[in-house]
């Protein structure tokens, strides 16, 4: 018997398992068996360890999604059939989320540094910069999912680059407020192939149905 398609998803900073319920919904109804693990180790190094042990887990090869962040994530990783990177970063050799990202972010404008060092997404900025073609209450529900980051995540260098022996997608954001699509369009010629689609930071939630299907297309 054919063995079930296994999808792992990884998500971006503040961001939590939950984000990615309707999605995972869509993927199980098209019978993909689905993993979500929770980041926030503590440092890059201990988030791709936490979802290499999911991936490891895996009874067959799997396609890893990774969101934002989570593209820094999934790059690290190995034994995986497929990467898929949504309006993620894609680093090579040397280079962080926070380097390529540089100042200059968008995504910055809308974050707050507690005195603590760890930083969190203004509620009033939420769905502007992270949601803004999801409807208000897909953005509000989003948005108090949202948990603080602790400093360094975005910082971290991945150990290995998984992308250069690895079949990838990049799906580029065209709406996107938080991570510019012109960068996007720099560090997904990295990836294999290059999907456009019309949707800001979160398509997992916006457009469910159809990043499952480019996900499950792979």
């Amino acid at each position: 018997m054919r063995k079930k398609l296994e999808v792992v998803l990884v998500h971006g900073l503040w961001h939590q398992p939950a984000h990615f319920d309707r999605l995972a919904e869509e993927l199980r109804g098209q019978g993909a068996t689905v993993h979500v693990p929770r980041l926030h180790r503590g440092s890059l190094a201990a988030d791709t360890s936490t979802v290499q042990a999911t991936v490891d887990r895996c009874l067959t090869e799997p396609v890893v999604v990774g969101h934002s962040y989570g593209g820094s994530v999934i790059t690290g990783l190995d034994r995986v059939r497929h990467l898929v990177y949504v309006a993620a970063f894609v680093p090579a050799a040397g280079e962080s989320g926070a380097l390529l990202g540089g100042a200059g972010a968008l995504v910055n404008a809308a974050v707050h540094r507690h005195e603590d060092g760890s930083t969190s997404i203004r509620p009033e900025r939420a769905r502007e910069v992270l949601y803004a073609d999801c409807t208000e209450a897909d953005s509000e529900r989003a948005a108090g999912l949202l948990v603080r980051q602790r400093p360094g995540h975005g910082r971290g260098v991945p150990r290995r680059i998984a992308w250069e022996s690895v079949g990838s997608t990049y799906l580029r954001c065209e709406q996107d407020r938080a991570l510019s699509p012109g960068l996007q369009d720099q560090i997904g010629e990295r990836c294999t192939t290059m999907v456009s689609l019309d949707a800001s930071h979160s398509p997992f939630i916006s457009r469910p149905r159809q990043l499952a299907g480019l996900i499950l297309g792979t």
